[in-house]
């Protein structure tokens, strides 16, 4: 259930390759930067364009002009960049994936289809295919006492050995309006997360989240 393959459709990124030789998704978040600077000058220069140092933007994704962006960043095809979204750098964000209104972006993968639309922070953290943040959801990414994080499940506790880790959303995830999703919080494929949620741990695929004792199965 916390497995690369467990969470993520690998063929709806254009970051597949950095997945290679990891098992867990936690341990691909140092090595974004690079992968992006590699990936890049590879990219064909038909389909994108360089604009500044390492940031290769598709000639179809539409860009609002008030935007920031950092790189390293690739942006793919069809994606969007809405007004005052902030990316900071060492970000992929998916073909046709929708970054929108002051939303912050840093160190993450957001898979094809991803949605962060209105007033998101997504840092240090990986989005399957087709999942979406309610407005105002955010990404913890780091312990109030500042240790490494350590993802909790029923049955497991791994130490993922990094100080910043946000959320791991498996494919088509759902997470309600101004929920927080804690440092280290994994959440399974297909499942939904309700509005004003405090999330923590690992919550399986095929699931409501309604509290955190109160999680059903989807019928």
């Amino acid at each position: 259930m916390l497995t690369i393959n467990d969470l993520y459709s690998l063929n709806e990124t254009i970051a597949k390759d950095v997945f290679e030789g990891c098992t867990y998704p936690w341990e691909v978040l140092p090595k974004i930067s690079a992968f992006i600077t590699e990936l890049g000058n590879k990219l064909p220069s038909d389909l994108f364009e360089k604009r500044g140092e390492n940031i290769w933007i598709a000639k179809s994704a539409k860009v609002a002009p008030t935007a920031c962006l950092n790189g390293p960043l690739i942006v793919d095809e069809e994606a969007e960049i809405r007004h005052c979204a902030f990316i900071r750098g060492n970000a992929i964000v998916g073909k046709g994936a929708v970054v929108g209104n002051s939303t912050e972006l840093k160190n993450v993968i957001l898979f094809n289809k991803v949605q962060v639309p209105h007033y998101n922070y997504v840092g240090d953290s990986i989005l399957g295919f087709k999942a979406h943040m309610g407005a105002g959801s955010i990404t913890s990414n780091v312990k109030s006492d500042k240790t490494l994080v350590v993802i909790k499940s029923k049955d497991e506790q791994i130490e993922s050995g990094i100080k910043k880790v946000g959320a791991m959303l498996g494919d088509n995830v759902e997470v309600g309006c101004n929920s927080v999703l804690n440092p280290g919080t994994i959440i399974g494929k297909d499942s939904q997360i309700y509005p004003v949620s405090c999330v923590r741990g690992v919550i399986p695929a095929n699931s409501i989240y309604k509290s955190q004792d109160n999680i059903v199965t989807k019928h």
